[in-house]
């Protein structure tokens, strides 16, 4: 029995500065702005497949910073 490897679930493009969550396995066939930047993707029976977060590395610079401060103290 031939086994597949698994998708991965998170994926960050450093070239176009996008990060991807994967839900589940599926084609999209349409996508929702849920918020500026962040898009959710849906399959053909409205299901959520992925969450895009475009300009990923501004999203998550603040995080990221408070994250080094807490490390600090």
């Amino acid at each position: 029995m031939k086994q597949s490897k698994p998708k991965k679930l998170m994926h960050y493009d450093r070239a176009s500065d996008v990060f991807y969550i994967g839900i589940q396995e599926g084609g999209e066939e349409e996508y929702v702005e849920v918020a500026p930047g962040v898009n959710v993707e849906l399959s053909e029976k409205g299901r959520v497949i992925g969450i895009e977060i475009l300009n990923a590395s501004k999203v998550f610079q603040p995080i990221s910073a408070q994250a080094s401060l807490q490390k600090e103290d």
